[in-house]
């Protein structure tokens, strides 16, 4: 058995992360940005059912979910208070993806991971209230878990910088070159040969963090890489909670006697005070179920493959999205778009355009443009819009499409040709009303 330290500080970590980007995301305007504004929302996939999150009660949506965030910080009724926060973020997510970020995913990931394990067993309302029995281990699996989906999600992060986009330092030089103005790095970050060392060392620094957080004799060098590379990110990017829970999860790397000792001023961290006495030596664990061991082993097993499958789809997963969701493409392309559509009436053959403006929010627009998945559903959208207003159903077709990847020509990226109302979409391959650029670049 293993202190069970790092797992319980892990949980008010989380806890305060997720409460800062609920509460947080109603008072820069996400909310309403993402929920409120829009006249449609486009949820991932088909899930449609999910529109009803939307309108002005989001913003009691997320009040709930931080107030859920706050149990899971302060091991409040930690069973029910785990499983609000983990089914309300994850309602979030999958319910827009205009404002689509790996990060969120993560926080599912994390969320749902925190249901299954016993983190209030100390430091929690639930002790001292007697609702649960103070514990200070837990088995070793579970500190292993989480080091393998951190390991996962920054190989993944590192492997995705191999692409000509990221190494010939576009991104960067699009991305970092609008930012000059962020105080006090923004006459550093537009420097050339600074975003042409940004290149490498962030792939190597992906490639490696882990791996020397893992390993004692460099450890201290990979965590305060860490603190670094994170605040840089955040100072910068300005990403929200990743870079803060990147560092909340260093946790799980630190021996249970270094944890133990750097966080007994927590309240109820410390063994001698606010429970039982510690045992003489630790319980014996019990043997792993094989259901839960198979169920981990077909979990990991799928964070590994999902990230792979674009390898299966023919074209640029950059370009066309195909394969991108869930497989930790972190910040490695900028792209915009116009797009202009055309509606033709069945019966009179009348040609007119449509006005996105009527549907769309300009963040919206610039999904619809660069984002083939975004442009199916709001195509559904403008067909069951004329049938409710009692007109045929149109043909629509692109008539001009222009998409941008970091800062390069602009490329049709919708066939014109193609009547965009009569498409379906395959979530496992490629979809020949996608186009692509030249491969020679012309």
């Amino acid at each position: 058995m293993a202190s069970n330290a790092s797992l319980v500080l892990f949980r008010i970590l989380f806890g305060a992360l997720m409460l800062a980007e609920s509460w947080g995301a109603i008072a820069t305007g996400w909310v309403h940005s993402a929920f409120v504004e829009p006249r449609f929302t486009f949820p991932v996939g088909d899930l449609v059912a999910l529109r009803v999150l939307s309108g002005e009660w989001m913003v009691g949506y997320f009040v709930v979910m931080g107030l859920a965030a706050l149990g899971v910080m302060l091991g409040w009724r930690y069973r029910w208070t785990s499983v609000a926060l983990a089914t309300l973020w994850t309602g979030a997510y999958l319910g827009q993806t205009t404002h689509y970020n790996n990060h969120y995913y993560l926080a599912v990931l994390f969320a749902w991971g925190m249901t299954l394990v016993p983190a209030a067993d100390r430091a929690s309302l639930d002790v001292r209230a007697g609702r649960r029995t103070v514990r200070f281990h837990a088995d070793p699996w579970i500190g292993r878990a989480f080091r393998l989906q951190v390991l996962i999600v920054f190989t993944y992060a590192a492997i995705a910088k191999l692409y000509p986009g990221w190494l010939n330092g576009d991104y960067l030089r699009v991305n970092l070159g609008s930012k000059g103005d962020r105080w006090p790095l923004g006459a550093l970050i537009v420097k050339p040969w600074f975003q042409g060392f940004t290149v490498w060392a962030a792939l190597i620094f992906d490639a490696l963090v882990i791996p020397a957080l893992w390993w004692h004799r460099t450890r201290a060098l990979g965590f305060f890489g860490l603190v670094a590379f994170n605040l840089f990110n955040s100072a910068v990017f300005h990403i929200g909670i990743f870079p803060y829970m990147v560092l909340a999860l260093t946790v799980f790397f630190f021996s249970d006697e270094s944890v133990e000792r750097f966080f007994a001023w927590v309240p109820g961290m410390s063994r001698s005070r606010g429970g039982v006495p510690p045992p003489e030596a630790p319980p014996a664990g019990q043997p792993a179920k094989p259901w839960a061991l198979t169920a981990l082993g077909l979990y990991f097993v799928t964070q590994i493959a999902l990230p792979l499958r674009h390898h299966l789809i023919p074209g640029d997963v950059t370009w066309t999205e195909e394969g991108h969701r869930m497989s930790w493409r972190m910040m490695l392309r900028t792209k915009s778009g116009q797009l202009s559509l055309v509606a033709i009436d069945p019966v009179t053959g009348e040609s007119r355009p449509i006005d996105q403006g009527q549907y769309l929010t300009d963040r919206q627009r610039q999904r619809v443009a660069t984002n083939p998945e975004v442009l199916y559903r709001f195509v559904q959208d403008v067909k069951a819009d004329h049938e409710a207003r009692g007109l045929p159903r149109p043909k629509l077709y692109a008539r001009y499409s222009a998409c941008s990847l970091n800062g390069g020509p602009g490329w049709p990226l919708y066939d014109p040709k193609v009547d965009l109302a009569t498409v379906t979409r395959d979530p496992f391959g490629h979809d020949d009303w996608i186009l692509e650029p030249p491969s020679d670049g012309r």
